[in-house]
């Protein structure tokens, strides 16, 4: 594994290196065009985008993945399964840090990492997955999660990205100067006229460098990206010990269809599967993100009753007619096969996976859950201001928690106190969180330092509570 992680290294130095000679090579091409003798400002000017960009790149990059694509941090109470199945792949990879888990509010069928080492990453899945797919389909879905992240694949990824958007950014800039410059190319023409066709010759040369340097920077870039999706389901494959469970979620990511409403042009490599419509199709797969779903498939099935890189290996090549190997060599010397584990199964059928995925994107949105004695959970939105809502299935009538004496947990402030002072006094949020205790059938909503909102009981007795998320202490005045 570590054989291979060095090798991808080296590969990922090459490719890099040579998308950042294309960057700079334009930037020079670009000041050489607008004025002979700046080629070394443009030169300066494109290392200096690249300089910038890299760094909040790779101190911000899984920050900023996550939020374009509008994931949220959720727990291990909110989905105790998906959490385990993390902590398992985790223990199988030999990774130091469980990453933390993210949920997308969306239903199609897909999933992404983010972070630049195993110390700083993060898996999310969309919430569509989480509801579709079962135990063994999820692993493995986790497992190619890990594996780019185990192979320094995020990191790449992003680097590469960021200088492919320098390079279409440095290209569209100087192509849309140019083409409103008219008055400005008409003065160059009869200079040039007039002695001075280097220029001219230099202006031809910077166009087209600007308009093939995008495409040869894109092709490498989705060129890598498609090589390491096959890496990624290899080292899936042999962490889970069960092809089949990652062969199973890829063909329900595949008969899904459904577009993911956030992803774009940029981030969709980053995904197991291309976010976009499936049913497109690219010019001979050249400007594809990921290669074909159902070639995946058809390795991950040809591999057989051992799993290990090199069978593997041996499926794909089976697959493409004995083509050359996306394995390294490295990881196929150091291989030991290890048989195939049979399903683990699942206990949850479809339409309860469905439900508790559900239930946890309302948890995530600040929903207010309402149990009533009858069994149903009665799902309120947050912006709900009636004070008592029906039962639809007994007819009950539930006191809905009241969130208007609830504290700002952020500040520490009490909002109100019985039996005291009569005045609020302010306390830091390093101490005890204290709020008044709840009036008769009355529920009251306290959000935690941490973001946890906690209901009280009209009912409690006892003097404190624990946050069920962060376990500080809030006290019950009164």
């Amino acid at each position: 594994m570590w054989e291979q992680i060095r090798s991808n290294r080296r590969k990922s130095a090459m490719l890099a290196g040579f998308m950042a000679v294309l960057l700079l090579a334009l930037g020079f091409a670009i000041g050489e065009a607008m004025a002979p003798g700046a080629g070394v400002l443009g030169f300066a000017v494109a290392a200096g985008i690249w300089v910038v960009m890299s760094l909040v790149a790779y101190f911000q990059g899984d920050n900023v993945l996550l939020a374009v694509s509008g994931a949220r941090e959720i727990q291990k109470s909110d989905h105790p399964q998906l959490f385990n199945i993390v902590e398992e792949m985790r223990i199988a990879s030999g990774m130091a840090k469980t990453p933390r888990v993210y949920i997308m509010n969306d239903m199609a069928l897909n999933a992404f990492a983010a972070g630049r080492d195993p110390d700083r990453a993060a898996v999310a899945v969309t919430a569509g997955l989480l509801g579709k797919l079962n135990r063994d389909e999820l692993q493995g879905v986790i497992a190619h999660e890990m594996s780019h992240i185990l192979n320094r694949d995020v990191l790449f990824m992003t680097m590469t990205g960021v200088m492919l958007g320098s390079i279409v950014m440095l290209s569209d800039v100087f192509l849309r100067g140019l083409m409103r410059a008219g008055a400005r190319s008409r003065r160059y023409g009869r200079s040039n006229r007039n002695g001075g066709g280097g220029a001219a010759i230099m202006i031809v040369f910077a166009v087209v460098l600007a308009v093939l340097a995008p495409l040869i920077a894109q092709l490498i870039y989705f060129a890598v990206s498609r090589k390491r999706e096959y890496l990624a389901d290899a080292n899936a494959a042999v962490l889970t010990r069960y092809p089949e469970g990652l062969a199973s979620a890829l063909e329900a990511i595949a008969a899904d269809g459904a577009v993911l409403a956030a992803a774009n042009k940029a981030t969709a490599p980053m995904f197991i599967a291309n976010p976009f419509d499936k049913a497109s199709r690219s010019f001979f797969g050249l400007t594809s993100t990921h290669p074909p779903i159902e070639d995946r498939i058809r390795v991950l099935r040809t591999m057989g009753g051992n799993v290990s890189f090199q069978a593997y290996d041996a499926a794909w090549r089976a697959a493409h007619g004995g083509r050359r190997s996306v394995m390294p060599v490295s990881a196929l010397q150091h291989d030991e096969a290890v048989p195939a584990r049979a399903s683990a199964g699942d206990t949850r059928d479809a339409r309860q996976r469905m439900r508790e995925a559900g239930d946890l994107l309302r948890k995530v949105n600040q929903f207010v859950f309402l149990p009533c004695a009858c069994g149903l959970k009665v799902k309120l939105p947050p912006e709900f201001r009636q004070h008592s809502v029906e039962c639809p299935r007994c007819g009950r009538t539930l006191a809905v928690p009241n969130a208007e004496i609830a504290i700002a947990a952020q500040a520490g402030d009490v909002l109100s106190e019985q039996g005291g002072t009569g005045q609020a006094s302010g306390v830091r949020t390093a101490a005890p969180l204290r709020v008044a205790r709840p009036a008769a059938r009355s529920w009251a909503t306290v959000k935690c330092a941490c973001g946890h909102p906690v209901q009280i009981s009209p009912n409690l007795e006892a003097p404190a509570l624990a946050c069920p998320s962060c376990g500080r202490t809030i006290q019950i005045i009164g």
